[in-house]
């Protein structure tokens, strides 16, 4: 990952292990790809499934050493770490109630933690997260990878520079259409986890993608949420969590917002969209057309910055690996989260401080996402009264 025209010293690629992720995982080989993309990692060591013939299974199908398979995380936590070649980092994709577990067991013998939002399944082993991976050595990376996007990362830099002037409004949506019927009934291992308030925690749309817009729009904008007003609704008779919420949101400094996620939204495939709006203009983007940024400033005719394209900043620019006109999406807006921690750990390797250019989600930002959540919930079941965050 580079602007283009410029090369990179190659560092040694950081060894990397898997906690989850395993045969049939959607989000583990999607994470294993994003390591790949910008060559920083290799695949070294996994505790791939909970099942230890199905993680012995995927090991092998991955190429990793029979030895360096693991059937349970905290066996390969403490043998990774004693290794004169263990991993460094290690990638955790497993449902939500197991990132606590995981994360804990590297965080405590200063493996590098890049972990799948949300944080964790509830709020106090989230507050818990945080103090254990501020004692620890190790970073913690947090994959909201919308925040790897080129243009997102303008967006971002254009509010900074005060192009926006003073932000007044936030609009933030992501609706998807998969979980209309109930699709957790057939088996479908995606849906059944995520319908699961043991698995995927208090929210349901709200945890899943709900998080990934909160994200998106205090990110962007750099503003702080202080309270919100939730209607949170289960719309498909029987599914235990929710499949839609509107949330109103009130930040710090007097903006205003609205969040609306659904699951339930027929037409929507992942129709992920953020407009932010300021006293100078406002900007809007979506994440299905990724390579393009509307900006209009107040009283001018609107105008489209696209990618490494005519008006795009050095903030785009880092984080772009293709020419113009091909769009950079999904995977590659992980891989810039892959890529942006693998900075940050060749820092650690020689003891210097990170590049203060180098951006990702924290474990901080993880807790607020789970705080949303709850904060959410908790405001729907008082309906809809205004909760602090």
């Amino acid at each position: 990952m580079a602007i283009e025209g410029t090369t990179e010293k190659r560092e040694p690629r950081i060894r990397l292990g898997m906690v989850g992720g395993g045969s049939g995982a959607f989000i583990g080989a999607v994470h294993r790809i994003a390591a790949r993309i910008d060559d920083h990692y290799e695949l070294v060591a996994g505790a791939l499934s909970s099942t230890p013939e199905k993680a012995r299974q995927s090991g092998a199908e991955l190429g990793l050493a029979p030895d360096r398979t693991y059937d349970d995380f905290r066996s390969m936590a403490i043998r990774e770490a004693k290794l004169k070649n263990g991993i460094e980092a290690v990638a955790i994709v497993t449902p939500n109630h197991m990132h606590y577990p995981a994360a804990k067991e590297f965080l405590r013998r200063g493996i590098h933690v890049i972990c799948d939002k949300p944080l964790t399944s509830n709020l106090a082993d989230a507050k818990k997260l945080l103090k254990i991976a501020e004692e620890s050595d190790a970073l913690f990376v947090l994959t909201h990878n919308y925040t790897g996007y080129p243009m997102v990362r303008h967006a971002r830099e254009m509010i900074r520079n005060g192009d926006l002037g003073e932000i007044r409004l936030v609009q933030a949506e992501y609706p998807q259409d998969w979980l209309t019927e109930a699709v957790e009934k057939t088996g479908a291992k995606q849906a059944v986890w995520r319908t699961d308030p043991k698995q995927s925690g208090a929210g349901g749309s709200t945890g899943d993608i709900g998080t990934h817009a909160y994200n998106l729009a205090c990110f962007v904008s750099g503003l702080e949420l202080e309270e919100l007003s939730a209607d949170v609704h289960t719309f498909v008779e029987g599914r235990q969590l929710d499949d839609n919420a509107h949330v109103m949101l009130r930040f710090k400094g007097g903006a205003k917002g609205m969040l609306w996620c659904s699951q339930v939204a027929p037409g929507n495939e992942n129709g992920l969209k953020l407009r932010v709006y300021g006293t100078k203009g406002g900007i809007e983007w979506v994440q299905a057309d990724p390579n393009y940024l509307w900006y209009t400033p107040f009283g001018k005719p609107k105008q489209l910055i696209t990618r490494n394209g005519a008006g795009a900043n050095a903030a785009a620019g880092r984080v772009s690996r293709i020419p113009s006109g091909h769009p950079e999406g999904y995977l590659e807006g992980f891989a810039t989260i892959y890529s942006e921690a693998a900075r940050a750990i060749h820092a650690r390797r020689k003891g210097l401080p990170v590049d203060p250019a180098v951006i990702y989600p924290t474990v901080a930002d993880g807790v607020k996402g789970v705080a949303f959540v709850e904060a959410c919930v908790a405001s729907s079941r008082r309906n809809s009264a205004w909760v602090k965050v």
